[in-house]
């Protein structure tokens, strides 16, 4: 289990299963680094994402982790808005982007190996994203 956000610092090896209701599964293979930034952490992803039946593109995404209250970590999107928090202790958030919603469970009992299982639901949306990071 980490003990604070420092512990996330470095690069890591990033695994991303994601299974549609009703579209090809996909896959995602690259790295995700956390690197010190102001008040927290950047985190930055880039790999390659493979949807069934199509060919392979390049993928980055961007978020920044913050120290929150109680012992949180604040989570958000690349451009400055909240996304969720992570509670260590009970590591399971819900992020509305209206209609739809988006809610995870993170899982640290393997540290330093974790996932990140995101479930999305709304009127066009559906599937299931796991991600397991790999201290490298």
């Amino acid at each position: 289990m980490f003990e604070c956000l420092e512990d996330f610092v470095g690069a890591w090896g990033l695994s991303r299963r994601i299974r549609h209701h009703n579209a090809p599964e996909a896959s995602f293979e690259g790295e995700a680094l956390f690197s010190r930034h102001s008040d927290g952490l950047l985190y930055h992803e880039t790999g390659e994402l493979l949807v069934e039946g199509q060919a392979a593109f390049r993928a980055e995404r961007r978020y920044y982790w913050r120290n929150g209250s109680n012992g949180m970590i604040d989570v958000f999107f690349g451009d400055g808005r909240e996304f969720h928090s992570i509670d260590r202790h009970a590591p399971d958030a819900t992020h509305f982007c209206d209609p739809d919603t988006y809610n995870v469970r993170y899982r640290f009992e393997s540290w330093p190996i974790w996932q990140a299982e995101w479930r999305v639901t709304g009127p066009k949306k559906d599937y299931l994203m796991v991600s397991t990071y790999n201290k490298m």
